[in-house]
Protein backbone atom coordinates (compact mmCIF):
# COMPACT_ATOMS: atom_id res chain seq x y z
CA UNK A 1 0.00 0.00 0.00
CA UNK A 2 1.43 3.39 -0.96
CA UNK A 3 1.26 6.47 1.27
CA UNK A 4 -1.75 7.96 -0.54
CA UNK A 5 -3.73 4.72 -0.19
CA UNK A 6 -2.83 4.51 3.51
CA UNK A 7 -4.06 8.05 4.14
CA UNK A 8 -7.30 7.35 2.26
CA UNK A 9 -7.93 4.18 4.26
CA UNK A 10 -7.23 5.96 7.56
CA UNK A 11 -9.52 8.87 6.66
CA UNK A 12 -12.37 6.57 5.65
CA UNK A 13 -12.04 4.51 8.84
CA UNK A 14 -12.22 7.77 10.80
CA UNK A 15 -15.33 8.71 8.82
CA UNK A 16 -16.98 5.40 9.74
CA UNK A 17 -16.09 5.83 13.40
CA UNK A 18 -17.48 9.38 13.48
CA UNK A 19 -20.66 8.27 11.67
CA UNK A 20 -21.33 5.56 14.25
CA UNK A 21 -20.61 7.85 17.20
CA UNK A 22 -22.67 10.78 15.95
CA UNK A 23 -26.01 9.42 17.17
CA UNK A 24 -25.13 8.61 20.82
CA UNK A 25 -22.95 11.71 21.24
CA UNK A 26 -25.71 13.86 19.70
CA UNK A 27 -28.19 12.32 22.13
CA UNK A 28 -25.89 13.30 25.00
CA UNK A 29 -25.84 16.90 23.80
CA UNK A 30 -29.62 17.02 23.38
CA UNK A 31 -30.16 15.46 26.80
CA UNK A 32 -27.96 18.05 28.49
CA UNK A 33 -29.90 20.85 26.80
CA UNK A 34 -33.18 19.37 28.03
CA UNK A 35 -31.82 19.02 31.56
CA UNK A 36 -30.86 22.68 31.62
CA UNK A 37 -34.46 23.78 30.97
CA UNK A 38 -36.48 21.00 32.60
CA UNK A 39 -37.83 21.55 36.14
CA UNK A 40 -40.19 18.59 36.53
CA UNK A 41 -38.45 15.93 38.73
CA UNK A 42 -39.94 13.01 36.81
CA UNK A 43 -38.82 14.39 33.46
CA UNK A 44 -35.36 15.19 34.84
CA UNK A 45 -35.05 11.58 35.98
CA UNK A 46 -36.05 10.43 32.50
CA UNK A 47 -33.43 12.72 31.01
CA UNK A 48 -30.81 11.27 33.34
CA UNK A 49 -31.69 7.74 32.21
CA UNK A 50 -31.33 8.76 28.55
CA UNK A 51 -28.00 10.45 29.30
CA UNK A 52 -26.71 7.34 31.03
CA UNK A 53 -27.80 5.16 28.10
CA UNK A 54 -26.16 7.46 25.54
CA UNK A 55 -22.94 7.65 27.57
CA UNK A 56 -22.83 3.86 27.88
CA UNK A 57 -23.43 3.41 24.14
CA UNK A 58 -20.68 5.93 23.29
CA UNK A 59 -18.21 4.20 25.62
CA UNK A 60 -19.06 0.76 24.22
CA UNK A 61 -18.54 1.92 20.65
CA UNK A 62 -15.21 3.56 21.48
CA UNK A 63 -13.98 0.38 23.17
CA UNK A 64 -15.12 -1.63 20.17
CA UNK A 65 -13.42 0.61 17.59
CA UNK A 66 -10.23 0.77 19.63
CA UNK A 67 -9.77 -2.97 19.14
CA UNK A 68 -11.50 -3.38 15.77
CA UNK A 69 -9.68 -0.54 13.96
CA UNK A 70 -6.87 0.68 16.19
CA UNK A 71 -3.49 -0.58 17.37
CA UNK A 72 -5.14 -1.79 20.59
CA UNK A 73 -2.28 -0.75 22.83
CA UNK A 74 -2.32 -2.41 26.22
CA UNK A 75 -3.21 -5.81 24.79
CA UNK A 76 -0.69 -8.58 24.16
CA UNK A 77 -0.22 -10.49 20.92
CA UNK A 78 -3.07 -12.80 21.97
CA UNK A 79 -6.34 -11.52 23.38
CA UNK A 80 -8.59 -13.39 25.78
CA UNK A 81 -11.95 -14.11 24.15
CA UNK A 82 -13.86 -12.52 27.03
CA UNK A 83 -12.84 -9.10 25.68
CA UNK A 84 -14.21 -9.31 22.08
CA UNK A 85 -17.21 -11.30 23.32
CA UNK A 86 -18.19 -8.53 25.73
CA UNK A 87 -17.69 -5.85 23.05
CA UNK A 88 -19.85 -7.67 20.51
CA UNK A 89 -22.62 -8.35 23.04
CA UNK A 90 -22.65 -4.66 23.99
CA UNK A 91 -22.90 -3.68 20.33
CA UNK A 92 -25.73 -6.16 19.78
CA UNK A 93 -27.60 -4.81 22.82
CA UNK A 94 -27.62 -1.39 21.18
CA UNK A 95 -28.81 -2.91 17.90
CA UNK A 96 -31.72 -4.69 19.67
CA UNK A 97 -33.77 -7.60 18.31
CA UNK A 98 -30.61 -9.61 17.63
CA UNK A 99 -29.87 -12.94 19.34
CA UNK A 100 -26.23 -14.05 19.52
CA UNK A 101 -25.13 -17.69 19.59
CA UNK A 102 -21.51 -18.44 20.42
CA UNK A 103 -19.43 -21.44 19.34
CA UNK A 104 -15.95 -20.66 20.62
CA UNK A 105 -13.43 -23.50 20.75
CA UNK A 106 -10.57 -21.22 21.82
CA UNK A 107 -9.82 -19.17 24.94
CA UNK A 108 -7.80 -16.54 23.06
CA UNK A 109 -6.97 -15.40 19.53
CA UNK A 110 -4.10 -13.45 17.94
CA UNK A 111 -4.81 -9.74 17.66
CA UNK A 112 -5.33 -9.82 13.84
CA UNK A 113 -7.91 -12.60 14.21
CA UNK A 114 -9.75 -10.60 16.88
CA UNK A 115 -9.91 -7.62 14.51
CA UNK A 116 -11.48 -9.88 11.87
CA UNK A 117 -13.94 -11.32 14.39
CA UNK A 118 -15.07 -7.88 15.59
CA UNK A 119 -15.45 -6.45 12.10
CA UNK A 120 -17.31 -9.54 10.86
CA UNK A 121 -19.69 -9.22 13.82
CA UNK A 122 -20.34 -5.57 13.03
CA UNK A 123 -21.00 -6.39 9.36
CA UNK A 124 -23.41 -9.09 10.47
CA UNK A 125 -25.24 -6.76 12.84
CA UNK A 126 -25.46 -4.07 10.15
CA UNK A 127 -27.00 -6.65 7.80
CA UNK A 128 -29.80 -7.54 10.25
CA UNK A 129 -31.92 -4.46 9.62
CA UNK A 130 -35.04 -6.20 10.98
CA UNK A 131 -33.32 -8.21 13.66
CA UNK A 132 -32.42 -11.88 13.59
CA UNK A 133 -29.71 -14.24 14.76
CA UNK A 134 -25.94 -13.81 14.79
CA UNK A 135 -23.97 -17.05 15.05
CA UNK A 136 -20.28 -16.55 15.86
CA UNK A 137 -17.68 -19.31 15.85
CA UNK A 138 -13.91 -19.49 16.24
CA UNK A 139 -11.46 -22.36 16.49
CA UNK A 140 -7.81 -23.21 16.04
CA UNK A 141 -6.94 -25.79 13.39
CA UNK A 142 -3.68 -26.80 11.68
CA UNK A 143 -1.83 -23.72 12.95
CA UNK A 144 -4.51 -21.26 11.80
CA UNK A 145 -7.38 -19.34 13.37
CA UNK A 146 -10.71 -20.09 11.69
CA UNK A 147 -13.57 -17.63 12.15
CA UNK A 148 -17.13 -17.76 10.89
CA UNK A 149 -20.00 -15.32 11.43
CA UNK A 150 -23.51 -16.05 10.13
CA UNK A 151 -26.22 -13.39 10.17
CA UNK A 152 -29.72 -14.67 9.46
CA UNK A 153 -33.09 -12.97 9.66
CA UNK A 154 -36.26 -11.90 7.83
CA UNK A 155 -34.34 -9.34 5.77
CA UNK A 156 -30.58 -9.39 5.27
CA UNK A 157 -29.12 -6.23 3.74
CA UNK A 158 -25.50 -6.42 2.61
CA UNK A 159 -23.77 -4.11 0.15
CA UNK A 160 -21.85 -6.41 -2.17
CA UNK A 161 -19.18 -3.73 -2.60
CA UNK A 162 -18.24 -4.65 0.98
CA UNK A 163 -17.88 -8.25 -0.13
CA UNK A 164 -15.71 -7.18 -3.06
CA UNK A 165 -13.47 -5.23 -0.68
CA UNK A 166 -13.17 -8.30 1.56
CA UNK A 167 -11.95 -10.28 -1.43
CA UNK A 168 -9.37 -7.62 -2.26
CA UNK A 169 -11.22 -5.82 -5.05
CA UNK A 170 -11.73 -2.13 -4.49
CA UNK A 171 -15.09 -0.79 -5.72
CA UNK A 172 -14.94 1.33 -8.87
CA UNK A 173 -15.95 4.41 -6.87
CA UNK A 174 -13.07 3.88 -4.44
CA UNK A 175 -13.08 3.48 -0.68
CA UNK A 176 -15.94 4.76 1.46
CA UNK A 177 -16.77 4.60 5.14
CA UNK A 178 -18.76 1.42 4.41
CA UNK A 179 -16.03 -0.43 2.52
CA UNK A 180 -12.92 0.77 4.40
CA UNK A 181 -13.20 -1.78 7.25
CA UNK A 182 -13.50 -4.61 4.73
CA UNK A 183 -10.48 -3.30 2.79
CA UNK A 184 -8.51 -3.13 6.04
CA UNK A 185 -9.34 -6.80 6.71
CA UNK A 186 -8.28 -7.76 3.18
CA UNK A 187 -4.90 -6.10 3.74
CA UNK A 188 -4.56 -7.80 7.11
CA UNK A 189 -5.36 -11.22 5.61
CA UNK A 190 -2.89 -10.63 2.77
CA UNK A 191 -0.11 -9.76 5.23
CA UNK A 192 -0.53 -13.05 7.11
CA UNK A 193 -1.25 -15.12 3.98
CA UNK A 194 -4.81 -15.74 5.11
CA UNK A 195 -8.12 -15.93 3.29
CA UNK A 196 -11.45 -14.15 3.63
CA UNK A 197 -14.71 -15.10 1.98
CA UNK A 198 -18.41 -14.36 2.12
CA UNK A 199 -21.65 -15.84 0.86
CA UNK A 200 -24.93 -13.95 0.62
CA UNK A 201 -28.32 -15.57 0.22
CA UNK A 202 -31.87 -14.28 0.59
CA UNK A 203 -32.00 -14.94 4.33
CA UNK A 204 -28.38 -15.20 5.48
CA UNK A 205 -24.94 -13.65 5.23
CA UNK A 206 -21.96 -15.89 6.01
CA UNK A 207 -18.50 -14.41 6.57
CA UNK A 208 -15.47 -16.66 6.95
CA UNK A 209 -11.73 -16.30 7.54
CA UNK A 210 -8.69 -18.54 7.85
CA UNK A 211 -5.66 -16.73 9.29
CA UNK A 212 -2.37 -18.61 9.74
CA UNK A 213 -0.08 -17.75 12.60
Amino acid sequence: MNETDAVTLASQLCSRLCHDLLSPVGALSNGLELMADEQDPEMRQRCMELLEQSARTSANKLKFFRLAYGAAGGFGERIDMTEPKALIEALAADARRVEINWALAVDSLPKPAVKVLLNFAQMGLDALVRGGTLDIGAERRDGASEIVVRASGPKVAFDESIGQALEGELPAEGLSGRTAPAHMLALLAYDCEGELQYHLSEDALVLGAVLPG
